[in-house]
């Protein structure tokens, strides 16, 4: 027997239906709204950001190989720092975790129009810097140049890193020159993996399906022959890997995946291997020579830039919706002529992500003093630990393509661009190499993430 629906049980279905979700949207405003505003009244007691150090250090002797040359330019990059930012007091803006997530940071959510300082806490971070400019100890697995994959383990201090993977080879060369290196491992914070996944990639008697094997017949090398790695699992242990093999290299080696630290160029949340406030972002960049180009924000005049190949749905919808139009200026395809001029000329340079996120265009839109717009989500942003990313960049939810010219126009006619152009300028010194490293540059900012990262129970003893 077929059942019969009346008329009026739709319309009590639908005023039942009705009901129960402005019930349910009233619950919602409470449960989310008033907690949150009342979590912003008392922010600095729920969410500070203790970077200090978990135990006292002040009694170790800092065995440094040029002490008054490191203490001097030390002084120097501090007194600078405190110059830039003497105007006014700072504002400590802290997320949950400490951390800072493109995922966090749609337009609608977080307004970059409120934020002025670059640093989450400048002070704090001053003082954590200084600590671990003195006791920060790293120990490097030793290799010798006659060990038949010395290409692999050493750094190159011969050649001069290129391309988008430099950032692994600047950064090996700079940690085996540096005074952060010790040779007695019972004094060492974290143990340096020094494999380079760019070279393996390269060799033959690896290549890219050898990774794998490779990596997990080296962990178990090491945690037969040295008693490190087993006493920890290899929690202070720590590899730097630029390339996009890297994040699937651990493989046949899980224990390096969950429990060491990562240092990647893309560091999606959502990237298979990459885990949030474990690992960390370095930035996919290289030394430039000469002297860095600059043009006034007046001088720049077109709105927005973007050139890159169409390899993921987020380009393909960026370059559909403003391919015709004359304030956003997107390619298709990249550029034949330098990318300097278009980097120089605009307001502000678009980051979309690709195949994956990485953060070679945020670097380069950082040098030439373009203001970055991020439109990737869920990316942990280099150095999220230290540096405030609304305070210098815009970071849009790949939702709201179509709204980024509403937004960018929004940011420039409020005169609020011409703050984020000045704190893109401040930053510029975090995003740099140099051949000798230089205080609170890329090298330092990466040691810098280490030391927070570092074991809160250091191991004295080599039982």
């Amino acid at each position: 027997m077929a059942m019969i629906i009346k008329p009026a049980s739709f319309k009590g279905l639908f005023f039942m239906t009705s009901t129960t979700l402005i019930i349910l949207k009233v619950i919602f405003f409470f449960v989310t709204y008033i907690p949150s505003n009342l979590m912003m009244t008392h922010e600095h007691d729920d969410h500070h950001f203790d970077l200090n150090p978990p135990f006292d250090r002040s009694s170790e002797i800092f065995i440094n190989p040029d002490p008054v040359s490191i203490l001097s330019q030390y002084e120097d990059a501090v007194r600078v720092l405190h110059e830039e930012d003497s105007g006014g007091r700072l504002r400590e803006v802290v997320h949950e975790g400490g951390q800072r997530s493109a995922g966090d940071s749609t337009f609608s959510k977080v307004n970059p129009l409120e934020v002025k300082e670059v640093y989450h806490e400048k002070d704090i971070f001053l003082d954590n810097y200084q600590q671990m400019n003195k006791s920060l100890k790293i120990y490097i697995y030793p290799h010798t140049k006659t060990d038949p994959f010395a290409n692999i383990f050493l750094p190159d201090n011969h050649g001069s890193p290129g391309g988008n993977y430099a950032s692994e080879s600047y950064f090996k060369i700079a940690l085996s020159m540096s005074h952060f290196v010790t040779q007695d491992p019972s004094k060492a914070d974290l143990f340096f993996l020094p494999f380079s996944i760019a070279s393996m990639r390269h060799d033959k008697r690896i290549g890219v399906g050898g990774i794998k094997t490779f990596i997990k017949d080296y962990i178990f090398n090491i945690s037969h022959k040295y008693p490190f790695w087993n006493r920890t699992g290899g929690a202070d242990h720590f590899y730097v890997a630029c390339h996009s093999i890297g994040r699937t290299a651990m493989e046949k080696a899980p224990e390096i995946r969950i429990n060491a630290i990562q240092v990647v160029c893309s560091s999606s949340y959502f990237l298979q291997g990459y885990t949030a406030h474990k690992d960390a972002s370095i930035p996919q960049i290289w030394p430039r020579p000469g002297v860095r180009p600059t043009r006034h924000p007046s001088k720049r005049e077109t709105l927005a830039f973007y050139a890159g190949a169409m390899n993921s749905r987020v380009r393909e919808s960026l370059v559909k919706t403003w391919i015709n139009d004359s304030e956003i200026r997107v390619h298709q395809n990249r550029l034949k002529t330098p990318y300097s001029e278009s980097l120089l000329g605009s307001k502000f340079c678009i980051h979309a992500k690709g195949f994956e996120v990485n953060t070679a265009r945020i670097g380069d839109a950082i040098y030439y003093g373009c203001v970055p717009v991020v439109l990737a989500d869920h990316y942990d942003l280099p150095f999220g630990d230290v540096l405030n990313w609304n305070s210098f960049s815009v970071v849009v939810s790949t939702e709201d393509i179509a709204f980024l010219k509403k937004i960018l126009n929004r940011i420039v006619e409020s005169d609020e661009y011409m703050k984020l152009h000045k704190n893109v300028v401040q930053v510029q010194k975090h995003f740099q190499w140099h051949e000798v490293p230089v205080d609170f540059d890329t090298f330092y900012m990466v040691m810098y993430e280490l030391w927070v990262r570092r074991s809160c129970i250091r191991i004295h003893s080599l039982n």
